[in-house]
């Protein structure tokens, strides 16, 4: 016979708890991490549905302005972004100044071009989309985001 007879354990260890809360901490630091992705993708989403609103926009200007629109009136390239264009001039001018300024006011340095090619117009609209982008594994950064929109005039 034994000298030492078995103790019957009673409630937890300190150990047990602290072991336990350790793994409650990290389960509730994921799903924090989770939620900030979330709100990242929100954001980005959010962004994408202006810039294909905006898009659509120019095209229907451009085809309420058709005669101007296939002479190249409303050709141009990436300006700086900026909230200052004249809106005066010609329709197909003030519809370019117009739209260009709610682009950067609607966007982080939104900014668009419009090119033709016949009757078949590409608008691209290019804002900075880095708060809302999920970043890479190895930390690099893609640059700018660019929407590209095809359409026929």
């Amino acid at each position: 016979m034994s000298v030492f007879s078995p103790v019957a354990q009673r409630g937890t260890t300190l150990i047990e708890v602290l072991i336990a809360m350790i793994v409650l901490a990290i389960g509730l630091l994921g799903m924090a991490l989770l939620q900030v992705t979330s709100v990242q993708s929100n954001h980005s989403a959010y962004y994408r549905s202006q810039v294909t609103l905006l898009a659509s926009d120019m095209a229907d200007r451009m085809r309420a302005n058709r005669t101007e629109a296939l002479n190249d009136a409303y050709k141009f390239d990436f300006p700086v972004s900026s909230s200052d264009h004249s809106v005066s001039g010609t329709q197909a001018q003030k519809d370019i100044a117009q739209w260009l300024n709610t682009l950067a006011l609607t966007l982080p340095e939104g900014t668009g071009q419009v090119e033709k090619a016949d009757r078949l117009v590409t608008i691209s609209v290019r804002w900075n989309d880095s708060r809302g982008r999920i970043k890479a594994t190895d930390g690099t950064d893609s640059g700018p985001e660019i929407f590209v929109y095809r359409t026929e005039i």
